[in-house]
């Protein structure tokens, strides 16, 4: 007879009871095993010092060795994590929630582990206990790591109080660890994401550009460094925009479509977005058409300073005034007089990326 209570469920359906249950043992400061998608784990409130310290107790582990993180939501990860790169910001988006722990800097500058888990019981602890839990794998240290729950029971039944059976994990494989305080960021773990998986999407530079609408401006610099870089056959820059005041889903303005289609460019399939924290952590450079965008990015994002240029500084035209007007309800002509500045710029740009 096992000595730790355990409730069996099923992965697939959302129950309620169980994961109350287990959410005031965790609020208590007890222990539980639960399914994530990688591996087994014991779960505890990562704020209770007390409940931390029966981790270390029972998992064997070093002190000096700090448990990972898991969250519910990606933007939670500003609540521990400072100096967060863009590099991170590019994991989160392709593989949150998922099997990757990101090695981040902590609010007291040393190292935190998060990650965000996919599988339905952990998240649903997490929100319900309303608490990060630290959450090693359910064996003893240097054991391997459980992918079932008799495995994860057998040498920690009357150790912890609550046990969710929920059969085997879906990946059966522990979480891929990325260290992202160091550049480039370093894999320290192999995992359920493969190194190339990692590698892919850590080499591929993001380049944003910013208006107003997100139909002129914005939509001819984004459009003519995609044809510059096409007949290069460049594959490692992704390029998109933006508007700080855009309406989405708007397609770009009349005057855009026309001198654009002079180029040989189709924009007509474009719909404009509204510009995002997330957008901006997301990209390596951020090229914007005046100073009013500049001062908007600075005040939602402070941390993108370093990133953010106004586009027309990669201009030659001799000119002290870096703004780039608005064409919107202009002339052909002075979309067209506009497009030349921007092309002049972009021509520099796609010469430096």
């Amino acid at each position: 007879m096992s000595l730790t209570k355990i409730i069996q469920v099923d992965p697939l359906t959302f129950q309620e009871g169980p994961i109350l249950e287990a959410a005031k043992v965790i609020v208590s400061g007890g222990l539980v095993i639960i399914p994530t998608e990688t591996v087994y784990g014991v779960a505890a409130s990562s704020l209770n010092k007390k409940a931390q310290e029966k981790l270390y107790k029972i998992k064997n582990r070093p002190k000096d060795k700090p448990f990972s993180i898991l969250i519910a939501q990606p933007h939670r990860v500003h609540e521990y994590a400072r100096n967060i790169p863009v590099a991170a910001y590019k994991l989160m988006q392709k593989f949150w929630p998922g099997p990757l722990t990101l090695i981040l800097q902590s609010l007291d500058k040393r190292s935190v582990g998060l990650r965000v888990p996919k599988d339905l019981i952990a998240l649903s602890l997490i929100i319900q206990s309303g608490v990060p839990l630290a959450c090693p794998s359910a064996n003893i240290s240097d054991q391997p790591p459980p992918v079932n729950f008799q495995e994860a029971i057998k040498d920690l039944d009357g150790k912890v109080d609550l046990g969710i059976d929920a059969g085997p994990t879906s990946l059966g494989k522990e979480s891929t660890v990325v260290d992202c305080t160091v550049v480039p960021p370093v894999i320290v773990r192999k995992g359920a994401i493969s190194d190339e998986e990692i590698l892919e999407v850590i080499k591929v530079r993001n380049i944003l550009f910013i208006c107003t609408g997100n139909s002129c401006r914005s939509v001819m610099a984004e459009a003519y460094l995609k044809h510059i870089l096409a007949k290069q056959g460049r594959t490692d820059i992704h390029v998109s925009s933006a508007g700080i005041m855009a309406l989405g889903g708007m397609g770009a303005s009349e005057g855009t479509r026309e001198i654009l289609a002079n180029e040989g460019i189709d924009v007509s399939g474009h719909r404009a977005q509204r510009v995002t924290r997330d957008l901006i952590n997301q990209s390596d450079l951020i090229l914007v058409m005046d100073t009013v965008h500049e001062d908007n990015i600075l005040q939602m994002a402070p941390e993108a300073k370093n990133r953010l240029f106004l586009l027309k500084e990669f201009a030659k035209i001799n000119d002290t005034n870096l703004n780039i007007a608005d064409p919107a309800g202009g002339s052909i002509e002075f979309y067209q007089d506009i497009f030349i500045v921007i092309k002049e710029a972009i021509e520099r740009v796609s010469k430096l990326l």
